[in-house]
């Protein structure tokens, strides 16, 4: 069962302006200091470990982590906003409308009042990011499964075998930041910020879908719950905040639907671009195409692989995780699996699936030591820098 979450110490931030609520803040950083200590720990030795392997071989590590892949179309929307444009060998269109606008915005808002470019400036977005979703994920695995749980959950994602990206100027923090403090504010019940925190969340990255869905769903649940047991007297009224917070938490996601809309007069504009980008929902087709177009060793290995995900999928629905918690989880796995996308994006676009590491975070505190919980993490923080060096400088996910 989860923990009674301690009461003497609030875990999220309050607004800073009060006195007291200055008090409260720094009680709450205190608290989640453990975790955002590990966290930046173990992320440090992924990116000295990278260092080290782009120095030895040449390479500039800088421009790697914010001058590649994704990141330039980022900074392409920032510096000249939306209408680039790359037509493919097979005619293929991609567009920079594919690219959600949160990220670019507040690269641009910082170039233009600090000395750094769109590039420092994304990645300053990225790490900041990093130590607020490890802060917001801390918060949650303490609320439902005490301290020590929260500081190992939040320590697990930044070991996760893609944790390199946590480092890149992507939206994959940025978007897990928003993602785990909307969740902690539903546990909460604090409905408005947590669909305040969507609308931010829906403007960075198509999977808040995912986010809308536990808010969504979990308000439902509230309100079938109510009206079964006889609560039908005021129960618009009584859950009014609840149900503002759930309108209000698609807007983000619907107003850039409409823009890309309004901008290319289709109704379905938008996802007539994330098909040319070979994103579109296919059900899984294209997961099975892949997998079993592999040498048969290949094939076994993600087999298993899914099957292993599967299984931890399973453990979070018999850890009886809260509903909102366990929707979003879930849901971002399968939005990561019924895409038509590119493989080797698949383990990124899962990662802000945090809730999937609360069964191992349990589970690695049933050492009872805190010595062996430490050691069994620093040894996965080498793992993950080792693939995220080797991935870096290779041509990408392999």
């Amino acid at each position: 069962m989860p923990a009674d979450p301690s009461p003497q110490v609030t875990l999220a931030p309050p607004h800073p302006e009060h006195p007291l609520a200055r008090g409260r803040f720094a009680a709450a950083l205190a608290a989640a200091g453990p975790a955002l200590g590990a966290y930046a720990a173990v992320r440090a030795v992924g990116l000295v470990v990278f260092w080290a392997a782009a120095s030895a071989g040449g390479k500039d590590a800088l421009h790697l982590l914010s001058e590649r892949w994704d990141s330039i179309w980022y900074q392409r929307v920032a510096e000249n906003g939306y209408g680039y444009t790359v037509t493919l060998p097979d005619v293929g269109v991609h567009s920079d409308l594919a690219f959600f606008p949160l990220l670019p915005a507040l690269e641009r808002g910082i170039a233009e009042v600090t000395p750094l470019g769109l590039a420092g400036a994304g990645l300053l977005v990225a790490w900041v990011a990093g130590l607020l979703a490890a802060w917001g994920i801390f918060a949650v695995g303490a609320r439902l499964y005490g301290r020590r749980a929260g500081v190992v959950l939040a320590a697990l994602w930044g070991v996760y075998p893609t944790a390199f990206v946590q480092s890149m100027a992507y939206t994959e923090t940025l978007f897990t930041a928003l993602a785990a403090w909307s969740l902690y504010c539903v546990l909460t019940r604090r409905w408005i910020v947590a669909g305040a925190l969507c609308v931010l969340a829906g403007l960075t990255r198509p999977s808040a879908a995912a986010l809308i869905a536990a808010l969504g769903v979990t308000a439902a649940v509230a309100l079938v719950r109510e009206y079964r047991a006889g609560a039908t007297d005021g129960l618009v009224r009584r859950n009014g905040r609840m149900l503002l917070g759930v309108v209000i938490a698609p807007l983000g996601w619907l107003a850039y639907v409409v823009f890309v809309a309004v901008r290319e007069g289709s109704a379905f504009a938008y996802f007539d671009v994330q098909a040319q980008w070979g994103n579109s929902i296919d059900g899984g087709a294209a997961l099975a195409s892949f997998i079993f177009g592999l040498p048969l060793p290949g094939m076994l290995g993600l087999c298993a692989a899914l099957a292993a995900l599967g299984w931890l999928v399973s453990l979070c629905v018999r850890q009886r995780q809260p509903l909102p918690v366990l929707v979003y989880g879930i849901a971002v796995v399968v939005i990561s699996l019924i895409g038509s996308g590119y493989f080797g994006s698949r383990p990124r676009l899962m990662m802000p699936a945090f809730p999937l590491l609360l069964p191992p975070a349990v589970a690695l505190l049933r050492l009872r030591s805190t010595a062996r919980t430490a050691a069994v993490v620093a040894v996965l923080a080498v793992a993950s820098a080792a693939y995220g060096a080797w991935t870096l400088l290779g041509s990408g996910p392999p």
